[in-house]
C-alpha cells in the first residue's frame, strides 16, 4: 500500500523545517554538521513528523508551531538510529538503502552526530512559537518518552538483554511500547499540547498514539521476516540472526498480522469522536498496517 495523498506534501515541509532548524554544513565544527544531515536526509518516510503534524491540525488550522516539536522528535529518532547502528549494539551497515553513519564517518563522529541531534531537539521545542507553560510540556512529554523508564532508551536496553533469550509475551509488549511506541505517541500527543488542545483529549491521543506505536513495531517485525533489504532499505532477517525479541519470534506470522490488525481497530477506535477532522490519522492508522517496506 503507498502512503496516502497528503503524505508528500507533509513530508516536503517537514524536511523545508528540519532543514531551517539544522546548522548549515559549513558552520564550524563542519564535520559534525555534515555527519548530522547525512543522516538527517538519508530518505526517512517522516512517520513521527507527520504525525505530530496532523493531530495538531485537528485542534488548529495553523500548523507551523508544530513543526518545532515534529522536527524535534525526528532528531531524537535519527539519533536513535545512528546510535543503534553502531558496532556495540545493532552493528548494522544499511540505514534507509545508504552506508549507516559511523560507516560513512567513523565511530567517533557518528557518536557525536547523535548526542548532537538529541542536544538540538530540546533547543527546537524551546525556540517553538507557543506560550511557554505548552513548551514545557512538550519537553516532559518527549523527554518521558525519549528516556528510560517506559521510554525509548529503557526499551532498548531491554531489548539488548532480551537477545538470545526466551522472552514471554508480556516483556515483549513492554520492550516494544518503550524503544518504539513511546516516541511515536510522543509525536502524537505533543501536537495535541502544541495546538492547545484539552487534557482529555491530549488523554485520548495518547491513547491512540499507544496503539499506532506498537502497531508500527509489529508491522516492522513482520517486514524483517517478509521483505528483501532492497525493499526495507535496510537489512532484512537481522532480527532472527541476532535472535532478538520479535512479535513472529514469539507468536509467530499470522498471529502477528492478527494482534496489528487489531492494534489498528483499536487505534482508530480512539479517533470517533473527532469525525472528519480525524481523517487524515485514520489513512495513516491503516496505512501502517498494511505498509510493505
Amino acid at each position: 500500500m503507498k502512503p496516502p495523498l497528503f503524505f508528500e506534501e507533509d513530508r516536503v515541509d517537514v524536511d523545508t523545517s528540519l532543514n531551517r532548524l539544522m546548522p548549515v554544513e559549513t558552520a564550524p565544527p563542519s564535520s559534525i554538521h555534515q555527519a548530522m544531515r547525512y543522516s538527517v536526509f538519508a530518505g526517512g518516510k517522516r512517520i513521527r513528523p507527520i504525525l505530530c503534524l496532523e493531530t495538531s491540525r485537528i485542534f488548529h488550522a495553523d500548523v507551523a508551531p508544530a513543526h518545532y516539536p515534529a522536527c524535534a522528535i525526528e532528531f531524537i529518532h535519527t539519533y536513535s538510529l545512528i546510535h543503534d547502528d553502531l558496532p556495540a549494539l545493532d552493528n548494522d551497515d544499511l540505514r534507509r538503502g545508504k552506508p549507516t553513519s559511523h560507516k560513512k564517518f567513523g565511530e567517533a563522529a557518528a557518536i557525536l552526530a547523535g548526542d548532537a541531534l538529541l542536544t538540538l531537539a530540546f533547543e527546537t521545542i524551546a525556540a517553538a512559537p507557543v506560550d511557554a507553560g505548552r513548551r514545557v510540556a512538550m519537553v516532559a512529554e518527549i523527554s518521558t518518552a525519549a528516556g528510560t523508564t517506559n521510554g525509548m532508551v529503557g526499551g532498548q536496553v531491554a531489548d539488548l538483554e532480551a537477545e538470545g533469550k526466551h522472552i514471554d509475551p508480556e516483556m515483549l509488549e513492554y520492550i516494544h511500547r518503550s524503544k518504539t511506541a513511546a516516541l511515536i505517541r510522543a509525536s502524537i500527543s505533543s501536537g495535541a499540547l502544541c495546538a492547545g488542545a484539552p487534557t482529555e483529549d491530549v488523554a485520548r491521543l495518547r491513547r491512540f498514539g499507544e496503539s499506532l506505536g506498537l502497531l508500527f513495531q509489529v508491522t516492522d517485525d513482520i517486514l524483517d521476516v517478509e521483505e528483501t533489504s532492497a525493499a526495507l532499505g535496510k537489512t532484512a532477517g537481522k532480527d532472527a540472526a541476532q535472535q532478538k525479541a520479535t512479535y513472529p519470534a514469539v507468536h509467530g506470522l499470522e498471529r502477528s498480522h492478527q494482534i496489528a490488525n487489531d492494534l489498528a481497530r483499536k487505534a482508530i477506535d480512539e479517533l470517533a469522536p473527532y469525525g472528519e477532522r480525524a481523517s487524515r490519522l485514520r489513512d495513516i492508522a491503516e496505512y501502517l498496517v498494511q505498509r510493505r517496506a
